[in-house]
């Protein structure tokens, strides 16, 4: 799967997300990123493993503990991807506004 499909897939996921947001606050462990879940520790550790596959979290070592961090470059890879689709939609949106105006006669345009 190439590196931009990865992205997605794994934010497709509302528990990977919700990592994610966790991370941009700071590195945790993975008990510490298993508190606000009614799931195991063993699940948690396996959205960690999708995250970090797709180039969104890396792990670090202090002492026994693996915290997790959040790697914001792939997330800005697929930013940059979605805005092109923006652009593209903006002007679309934009020309179809002008179009629609250009039906309405003059004397009602006001």
């Amino acid at each position: 799967m190439d590196p931009l499909s990865q992205v997605f897939a794994a934010l497709a996921d509302p528990t990977r997300r919700a990592i994610l947001e966790r991370l941009a606050d700071g590195e945790a462990t993975v008990n510490q990123l298993a508190e606000p879940f009614t799931m195991s520790l063993q699940a948690v550790s396996k959205h960690l493993k999708v995250l970090e596959a797709a180039g969104l979290v890396g792990r670090g070592r202090d002492a026994q503990y693996r915290p997790a961090r959040h790697n914001g470059e792939r997330l800005g890879t697929a930013s940059a991807w979605l805005d092109d689709y923006r652009v593209f939609w903006e002007g679309s949106f934009d020309r179809l506004d002008a179009h629609l105006k250009s039906l309405i006669p003059k004397e009602k345009q006001s």
